[in-house]
């Protein structure tokens, strides 16, 4: 079977919330979704598929494409199973492979357990058949072998992307407490924002927003800062068809005439970090960086947009007492010198929030690490809110 070009099983996976905002990526580039869960979406496609997803999808994790599901008791079955797929046919023979696994079963106390078992399976399967065995380890630079085992269900799949897609792979110096770049983009997404009018982003830190912001509105994809994938390391990889894919995306990228993005942050190693960062993906020249406090960061009068807070949500008692002050300024901020923009703040802590002192439109729910977090909505009046009052 060559699976560069059979239709099998995908499972698109990314982290918790996020995939409702996948969905729609997956949709927009062609893909039927099966079916939607919580962390993720199943389709049907070929690894060449795989390959148009991985450079394309800003909100992903990984894409795995399912070589076999089959019934586990036990580790041993693992074991029998795998034994019979021919690895030889999948993995370059004097290549090097490493295993990850997603595995809740009584007889597994360890996951590494699993994970052994996975890599004797290929090991003894290619080496019985050539005479020859692939290397093994940790590192996901090269081909990875992913072990989904729940109860008795379990499935084996290639992860084609390697190293997880959420990192976009142009950020390199990460600053401190960064967003991570798919959960960044996903809150994007999230907002109203057209893509042409100002965004606005005070408080800015590394200014992973921003960066995306500016990503998003030229259509310029992940897959143009990435050059190792997962995928290129199996039997059957045809560099063409990933040139093909990546000449495709270069040229979907649109420049955005007048395209206006300001980045402030009180720091100015932040600004410095993101400076560097934006230079990196290509769109520090769309962005304006200023070394400020936030409130007296330019907001483009007249025109309307979106100003994006990610505010600092305190770990501690003294440390949230401190910014209740900050909360409320930002309140004020936004009420004085945002008028006509939507507003939009991402915080982890909604009892801030309340110092705010604007009612929110919307409140979308996001998770970063464990957080459990909110985006914020609020509708910046330009003028006196009119209320039509019902015909007598």
């Amino acid at each position: 079977m060559d699976l560069f070009k059979a239709a099998g099983r995908i499972l698109v996976t990314c982290n918790k919330r996020l995939s409702s905002f996948l969905n729609l990526e997956i949709e927009e580039l062609g893909f039927t979704i099966v079916r939607s869960f919580s962390t993720g979406a199943e389709l049907f496609g070929s690894i060449e598929d795989c390959i148009k997803l991985n450079l394309n999808l800003r909100c992903a994790s990984q894409v795995l494409y399912s070589i076999k599901a089959f019934e586990a008791n036990g580790p041993q079955d693992v074991y029998r199973v795998l034994s019979e797929i021919a690895w030889e046919k999948i993995l370059p023979l004097n290549g090097y492979f490493s295993i990850t696994s997603n595995v809740n079963h009584p007889t597994i106390t360890n996951t590494m357990f699993a994970n052994v078992k996975v890599k004797d399976a290929i090991v003894d399967r290619i080496r019985n058949e050539t005479g020859s065995r692939p290397n093994s380890g940790p590192s996901l630079e090269q081909t990875v072998v992913h072990l989904f085992w729940k109860e008795e269900s379990a499935e084996i799949f290639i992860d084609t992307s390697g190293e997880t897609l959420a990192k976009h792979g142009y950020r390199k110096i990460p600053g401190k407490a960064p967003m991570l770049e798919a959960l960044a983009a996903a809150t994007i997404l999230a907002t109203r924002w057209d893509r042409v009018s100002p965004f606005v982003n005070p408080m800015c830190g590394s200014s992973t927003i921003a960066i995306e912001a500016a990503l998003i509105a030229t259509n310029r994809r992940p897959g143009l800062f990435r050059e190792n994938y997962g995928f290129m390391h199996l039997q059957g990889y045809d560099k063409n068809t990933y040139e093909n894919q990546l000449q495709q995306i270069r040229q979907q990228v649109r420049e955005v005439a007048e395209l206006t993005i300001i980045a402030t942050d009180i720091s100015e190693d932040a600004i410095n970090i993101s400076r560097i960062n934006a230079a990196a993906a290509g769109v520090e020249q769309m962005i304006t960086f200023d070394v400020c406090d936030f409130q007296q960061t330019p907001v483009p009068e007249g025109v309307g947009g979106v100003v994006f807070f990610n505010p600092e949500y305190g770990d501690r008692l003294g440390e949230e007492i401190a910014l209740q002050e900050t909360y409320a300024s930002i309140g004020d901020f936004m009420k004085t010198k945002c008028k006509g923009y939507t507003g939009y703040i991402f915080t982890g802590n909604l009892e801030l929030a309340k110092k705010i002192g604007l009612k929110a439109r919307r409140r979308i729910e996001f998770y970063t690490s464990k957080i459990d977090c909110r985006l914020l909505e609020y509708e910046l009046y330009a003028g006196t809110r009119r209320i039509e009052k019902p015909a007598p």
